[in-house]
């Protein structure tokens, strides 16, 4: 059993309901809500590890749900949404989202993006956090990024290309995605200067440490995973 408490906030009574059962089969403990307001309250309260939001939602939407919960919580998100909208994903993402669904899913793709949020951790810390995957840890107040306790010194893009990674802990990402969030959306250059930064980050991390993190994916582009 998992000891894991998943909210689910939606609104769709038989979607809610499946959900609840497949996650319950995995083991985990699960709680319901079908409104947005009491989905919040529910989540703001600090008893679940996890929670899994609808974006249209009776009373306040999904997105006005993560807002808020933001301003107090880092507690893990999944998003899940009928539309397939690049919008909704960039401002679901952008309000603090971990990861983002649109339906219909896979119940297998879902269990797996809860397992790899449990296996991210990110806390509080502050006005900023911690993120650690493995031995590597950011803090993004203090600016600082230690391997087991051993600072590691990056200029300011490396330091950011480092977090979206490690944000992203074992999602695939494009390297255009990449771009686009670490050099901006007027980033007039090409791709190729996210190859440079990521030799940079691996001789500085999986080169000195010997320990793999940065890892290609032929064709598509770069993923940060940690393996034991």
């Amino acid at each position: 059993m998992s000891g894991k408490r998943i909210l689910i906030i939606e609104d769709e009574v038989k979607i809610a309901r499946f959900l609840q059962l497949e996650l319950e089969h995995e083991g985990y403990t699960v709680d319901q809500e079908q409104d947005g307001r009491l989905g919040l309250e529910k989540a703001q309260q600090g008893n679940a590890d996890l929670v899994i939001l609808d974006v249209m939602l009776p009373s306040l939407n999904g997105m006005e749900v993560l807002r808020r919960l933001r301003q107090v919580s880092e507690i893990p998100v999944i998003m899940l949404t009928a539309k397939d909208d690049i919008m909704d994903k960039v401002m679901g993402l952008d309000f603090g989202a971990d990861d983002y669904l649109t339906k219909p899913f896979a119940i297998e793709e879902l269990l797996a993006r809860i397992r790899v949020a449990f296996k991210h951790k990110r806390v509080a810390h502050g006005k900023g956090q911690i993120i650690q995957v493995g031995p590597l840890k950011i803090d993004t107040q203090k600016y600082t990024v230690t391997f087991d306790q051993e600072t590691i010194d990056l200029t300011k893009t490396e330091f950011d290309l480092l977090k979206y990674l490690m944000l992203n802990n074992e999602i695939v990402l494009t390297r255009d995605t990449i771009l686009e969030k670490v050099w901006g959306y007027d980033y007039s250059g090409d791709t190729n200067i996210v190859d440079v930064y990521i030799r940079y980050l691996r001789s500085k991390i999986d080169d000195r440490y010997r320990q793999k993190f940065i890892h290609t994916v032929r064709g598509v582009g770069y993923q940060l995973k940690y393996e034991e």
